[in-house]
C-alpha cells in the first residue's frame, strides 16, 4: 500500500487504482467497467456470496472490500441477484479473477461486473487496507479501471476529497422502487428456482422500500404473508389505505437521520394507531428514532455473514448477516424502548421492541443471502402475529 507520498507513476501493469482522499494511492489490476467512481471504502467478511453483496442497496454509495482472498471465483447468474437498482460502486479484492468454476454460473464474473456498471480492484493487500480501516475509520476514496493505466491522480484525490460522505446523506429515495408492486416470488430451491407466492387469505403487509433486498419479500411470503411494496416516500394514509395487517420497514443505504426526515412522521403514525411494525437494518433504525432515540455514525461499521448476537430474552447467540454502518445509540434508548439484542463484538444494539406496542425491529439482516439462517424465525414471527 503506497502512502500519500509515494509516486502517482502507476508501476508496471497496473490498470487500476484506488485513491484515498487523504491522498493514499493503491495500485492494482482493473476488471469490470472502465471509467471512476467515487464511496466510502468498506469492507466485508463474508466468504461466499459476492453477487448478493455487489447487489444490495445498502452498499449504495460504497466500495467494498473483501477480506475474502477469492472472489469471483464461481461466476455470476440471474438467480443470485437481490436489487437492480444501484448498490455498490465498486469492489477491491486480493487474487485475481479466475475463470468461473461453479455448475450455476451463467457469465464471468468480469462480465458480470461490466454490465452492471462497477468496477473491480484487484492484486490489492486487501489485510492492509481492512486493518487501516480498522485503525482509522471508512475513508472516502474513487475507484478507476483504465486497461491503458492513463490515471490523472491528482484530479482523482480532488475528487474524493470533494465528496461529502454518507453522513447526512439520503440514499433510500435513490435506491426505492418508485412505483407500488404486488410481491409475487417465493423462497428459492436448487433445481426448482424461485416459488411462485400464495395470495389468497394471507395476512397482508405492506413493505416499504428503503433498499430492501429481493430475499426479504421472499423470506414474508414463505413465512405466510401478502406482501405489497411500496416505494420509500408512501405517506402513513396511503400505507392504510391498502388495508395492512403490518407494515414492513427495509433495510437501505444512507444516514438514517436523513431519511427519517420523512419516514419518521410516517413510523410515529403507524406507532400510534398501533399497527404492528418489523423494521430491519435502516428500517430498525429509524424505528428507533420514532421511538425517541438517536443514531451515530460508526467507525467502521459491521459488514460480513459472521457477526454474533446475543438476545437477552434467553441469552441464545444467532450467528447473523450484518451491512450497515450506522447504528442505534443504545445509551439514547428511552423508558418506552426495550433493547433486545446487542452484538457480541462491540456491544452496540442490534434490537429493539416497543413497549406496549406490536412493534420491533433487528440491526442485522434476518433474510441472509449471503449469510446463515438463524434469523429466519423472525419473519415467522413478524407473519404469526397478524393473523
Amino acid at each position: 500500500m503506497a502512502d500519500p507520498a509515494s509516486s502517482h507513476a502507476p508501476p508496471k501493469g497496473a490498470s487500476g487504482v484506488l485513491v484515498l482522499a487523504d491522498g493514499t494511492v493503491i495500485w492494482g489490476r482493473g476488471f469490470g467497467v472502465t471509467g471512476s467512481a467515487v464511496g466510502e471504502v468498506c469492507f466485508n467478511t463474508a466468504m461466499t456470496g459476492y453477487q448478493e453483496v455487489m447487489t444490495d442497496p445498502s452498499y449504495a454509495g460504497q466500495i467494498v472490500t473483501f477480506t475474502f482472498p477469492h472472489i469471483g471465483n464461481v461466476g455470476a447468474n440471474d438467480e443470485d441477484i437481490e436489487s437492480h437498482v444501484d448498490s455498490a460502486v465498486g469492489c477491491v479484492v486480493r487474487e485475481d479473477v479466475t475463470h468461473q468454476s461453479n455448475f450455476r454460473s451463467q457469465v464471468e464474473f468480469d462480465e458480470w461486473m461490466k454490465a452492471q456498471g462497477k468496477i473491480g480492484l484487484s492484486g490489492v493487500d486487501t489485510r492492509a487496507l481492512t486493518r487501516r480501516i480498522r485503525e482509522t475509520g471508512a475513508p472516502n476514496a474513487v475507484i478507476a479501471h483504465d486497461p491503458h493505466g492513463q490515471f490523472d491522480i491528482p484530479a482523482l484525490i480532488a475528487q474524493a476529497r470533494e465528496w461529502p460522505g454518507l453522513e447526512g446523506m439520503d440514499l433510500a429515495q435513490v435506491v426505492s422502487r418508485e412505483k407500488q408492486e404486488d410481491w409475487a416470488g417465493g423462497s428459492w430451491t436448487l433445481g426448482q428456482g424461485y416459488a411462485e407466492a400464495e395470495k389468497d387469505g394471507r395476512p397482508h403487509v405492506v413493505a416499504v422500500d428503503y433498499g430492501a433486498k429481493d430475499n426479504i419479500f421472499r423470506n414474508l411470503v414463505k413465512a405466510g404473508a401478502r406482501v405489497t411494496v411500496v416505494p420509500a416516500r408512501t405517506g402513513f394514509e396511503e400505507i392504510m389505505a391498502l388495508a395492512p395487517d403490518g407494515v414492513f420497514l427495509s433495510n437501505g443505504p444512507g444516514d438514517p437521520a436523513a431519511t427519517g426526515e420523512y419516514a419518521v412522521p410516517v413510523i410515529k403514525a403507524l406507532l400510534d394507531k398501533d399497527v404492528p411494525v418489523f423494521g430491519i437494518c435502516l428500517g430498525h433504525q429509524m424505528l428507533a428514532i420514532a421511538a425517541g432515540a438517536s443514531t451515530v455514525k460508526m467507525h467502521q461499521g459491521h459488514r460480513g455473514a459472521n457477526h454474533p448476537v446475543k438476545r437477552h430474552e434467553d441469552g441464545l447467540v444467532e450467528i447473523t448477516s450484518m451491512n450497515h454502518g450506522f447504528a442505534v445509540d443504545n445509551a439514547t434508548l428511552p423508558d418506552t424502548v426495550e433493547e433486545t439484542h446487542i452484538s457480541l463484538f462491540d456491544g452496540s444494539n442490534c434490537g429493539i421492541a416497543i413497549k406496549g406496542r406490536k412493534a420491533f425491529g433487528v440491526q442485522y439482516h434476518p433474510e441472509a443471502s449471503p449469510g446463515p439462517q438463524d434469523s429466519f424465525y423472525l419473519f415467522q414471527k413478524f407473519v404469526g402475529s397478524l393473523g
